[in-house]
């Protein structure tokens, strides 16, 4: 009999088991897909962000902002990044719009993460158990399961189940279900950094615009994000807008500053006065996309598109510097877990202990993304799943 059976092979389930085999804990893991680590494998377009060097408590989002604190103090980006040297797995910073980003990401492969976690794994001699699928947990004198191959029973159960992001590669509510069975509550989920989706007029300009890209300023719910965006057929992408999603409610507005750094109307008054025959879209495209501008101008000021500059009263000036500046966005949806990169909600923190991520139940401890945590884009969840995972292998 295991002394600890883990459910879940990802980042957080086998950093858990790991912590927890190294303390002579005797350590089973099962997951119903047919590898481990599917997300790791995807992520950072298959170079894994496995962590963010700039990694601290104010880069998550939860009901209780200082549920995280302890967790992370005690296992860093730091402790993490030791262990992919030891590996000898080469790693670099990616540099973004606002310089270095404390993201980062493998050089070759995000496999070597998977194989580090699995070398280490066997090294510790925990069992790992795939294609494994869990029917049923009960309790009393600590946990049974009831799985495809076989019954199991062990003194303390680790639930790293995961969200309902990317159901494709495992996503499900098993993490919440199970939490309910045992009474413990679960806060309203929703797709979190994940691409917005628009109708009607916008999203036929925004098809039109369809794998243009440029730097902005998005703003939504109190919350700004100075990175790239990406037009596609349904909408918005990018990493400025995956953040937004994170902090968006159905019916908000998403609010762009095309010309982050700028004062639109000081820009647009002083191309005037330097360039007072030019157009204004001569004036911007040197600055925002081609294909962008044309959009703008049929939106925006189509009256004026073939006006010479010294001819714009300074009112309409103003306008189009709003325009540029502020130009407000009502998003349709989210694409949902479908495109999801991780779930907003989860687990009720406080029925969790933030040092051992032990529930109210005795023996009953839950990690990573089915938690209600959520980390920025950039490496953060990652770390999230690291520092849980280990907290939880340090108790059980």
């Amino acid at each position: 009999m295991p002394d600890t059976i883990v459910l879940g092979a990802g980042a957080a389930g086998l950093m858990c088991a790991i912590t927890a085999a190294r303390r002579g804990r005797d350590v089973l893991v099962v997951d119903r897909a047919n590898k481990p680590g599917k997300k790791i494998l995807m992520s950072g377009g298959g170079r894994c962000n496995f962590t963010n060097l700039h990694a601290a408590p104010d880069r998550f989002l939860s009901a209780n902002p200082h549920f995280c604190k302890s967790a992370l103090s005690r296992y860093t980006q730091w402790d993490f990044i030791e262990m992919v040297e030891r590996h000898d797995i080469g790693y670099f910073e990616k540099d973004t719009v606002n310089g270095l980003s404390g993201q980062l990401f493998c050089h070759d492969s995000s496999k070597r993460i998977v194989a580090m976690l699995l070398q280490e794994c066997e090294k510790a001699g925990v069992e790992v158990r795939m294609e494994c699928e869990t029917a049923k947990v009960d309790s009393g004198d600590g946990f049974r399961l009831e799985t495809d191959h076989g019954n199991f029973h062990s003194e303390s159960l680790v639930v790293a189940t995961g969200g309902l992001s990317i159901p494709s590669l495992g996503g499900s509510d098993f993490g919440y279900r199970l939490a309910e069975q045992f009474g413990i509550s679960v806060l309203p989920t929703s797709a979190g950094l994940a691409p917005f989706m628009f109708t009607g007029r916008e999203k036929s300009i925004f098809s039109r615009l369809s794998g243009v890209s440029c730097e902005v300023l998005a703003s939504c719910g109190g919350s700004r994000f100075r990175e790239d965006l990406l037009f596609t057929h349904r909408g918005l992408s990018g990493p400025a807008i995956l953040q937004a999603s994170s902090h968006w409610q159905p019916g908000a507005d998403l609010r762009l500053d095309l010309l982050p750094g700028r004062d639109a109307y000081e820009s647009l008054t002083g191309w005037k006065a330097s360039h007072p025959k030019a157009l204004l879209r001569t004036r911007l495209d040197p600055v925002l996309p081609h294909k962008l501008v044309r959009e703008l101008e049929s939106m925006f000021w189509p009256d004026m598109r073939e006006t010479a500059l010294s001819n714009w009263p300074d009112r309409r000036l103003q306008a189009a510097a709003q325009n540029l500046q502020d130009w407000k966005l009502r998003p349709a949806s989210t694409e949902g877990y479908r495109k999801a990169e991780v779930t907003l909600g989860g687990v009720d923190t406080r029925a969790l202990s933030s040092k051992t991520m032990e529930s109210w139940v005795p023996g009953l401890f839950f990690v990573g993304e089915v938690v209600d945590v959520t980390g920025e884009l950039g490496g953060f969840n990652f770390q999230w799943a690291w520092s849980s995972g280990h907290a939880a292998g340090e108790a059980v």
